[in-house]
């Protein structure tokens, strides 16, 4: 299985995906500080895996921190937080991930220092176990939603890369070929950053499972075509009424899914779902550097000056979404009640 990061005594280790698929380097990130900027840098990305590496990097702040009271640590603990938090703002992981080690912090109150740094090491490392078995669960859950042959389109990626391994809407593609179902998966390239071009079909190649890129505009054609069967698509963030936010241009596929009557899924482990967030229309939308845009492999492909948008994801309405897969189950509409079951979910 594909390590996209791991805690090593060093410091945490990750795969750099930001020179894939042409090198296959690891980064050692041994600072706090260090992991902030892999995360807003795109050498660890996914809103599962970047969850899993703030979760590291609270633990690796803490690990080094020179406080020798609780106060003083909780000091340090609130600014590592911050810092981390600040990184990439759609993806609700991140901020589930740095809650989860607050609780734990505040359970450790009262507790030697040295046990408290080994018992946040301990949390993030947890974290890590389980999200792979997260998405070997969604896997299963959503392997019986797809054909038993056929082609299945994917955009960005939301694989192994985009997680602690094995992978979410990837995940699902990988255990319905693993139970026999023969499938051909069409990835978009996912303009601006390549991540269907560069990382899923890297990925998919390695699982021998057969794969095209296609550009993104190609999509509706090979709808029309015959040629793809389902969608299915990862998430950053899903709403309360099961609005999804996921890489830009996921909107424009569901559309173009409705229009050929395709089902559209949606595939991400239960931490992405925010029940605090009514709708999609709430969900902050992470804008990117225009040099993303107007430059390709460090070559200029835009003029001087010309103005840009970068937004880096869209939101697709619920009604759009055929079913969101989860570790917990599936959920179909109504979301706003079936996600709420879900919660419950034990």
């Amino acid at each position: 299985m594909i390590k996209t990061l791991e805690w090593t005594d060093a410091g945490v280790r990750f795969l750099d995906q930001t020179k894939l698929p042409t090198e296959e380097t690891h980064v050692t990130c041994t600072s706090y500080g260090e992991v902030a900027d892999a995360i807003r840098t795109m050498i660890v990305r996914g809103a599962p895996a970047i969850g899993v590496a703030a979760a590291m990097g609270v633990a690796l702040g803490i690990r080094d921190s020179p406080a020798t009271t609780y106060p003083e640590l909780k000091h340090d603990f609130n600014h590592i937080c911050e810092v981390l938090a600040q990184t990439r703002p759609t993806a609700v992981n991140l901020f589930w991930a740095i809650r989860r080690m607050w609780i734990k912090f505040e359970q450790l109150n009262g507790q030697p220092i040295p046990r408290i740094k080994q018992e946040l090491i301990a949390e993030a490392q947890r974290m890590l176990v389980e999200d792979i078995a997260a998405n070997q669960a969604m896997g299963k859950h959503g392997a019986v939603l797809l054909p038993a042959n056929g082609g299945i389109l994917t955009h960005c990626n939301a694989g192994a890369l985009a997680t602690c391994g094995y992978g979410t809407a990837l995940g699902v593609i990988r255990a319905a070929v693993e139970s026999g179902k023969k499938l051909h998966v069409f990835a978009d390239e996912t303009r601006p950053f390549l991540q269907g071009s560069r990382l899923t079909a890297w990925e998919l190649m390695k699982d021998s499972i057969p794969t095209t890129v296609i550009s993104d505009n190609m999509a509706g054609a090979m709808m029309q075509k015959g040629r793809i069967d389902a969608v299915i698509v990862g998430a950053d963030r899903i709403a309360a009424n099961g609005d999804v936010a996921n890489k830009i241009g996921t909107y424009t596929l569901a559309v173009l899914a409705r229009e050929h009557s395709i089902p559209f899924y949606v595939a991400a482990p239960f931490s992405t779902v925010d029940l605090e967030t009514p709708d999609g229309g709430q969900i902050p939308i992470e804008q990117r550097a225009a040099r993303e845009v107007t430059h390709l492999a460090g070559k200029q492909i835009a003029p001087d000056g010309v103005q840009v948008e970068n937004p880096a994801f869209d939101v697709t309405p619920h009604s759009y979404v055929a079913a969101i897969v989860t570790e917990r189950g599936v959920a179909r509409e109504p979301y706003s009640e079936s996600l709420r079951e879900l919660a419950e979910f034990k």
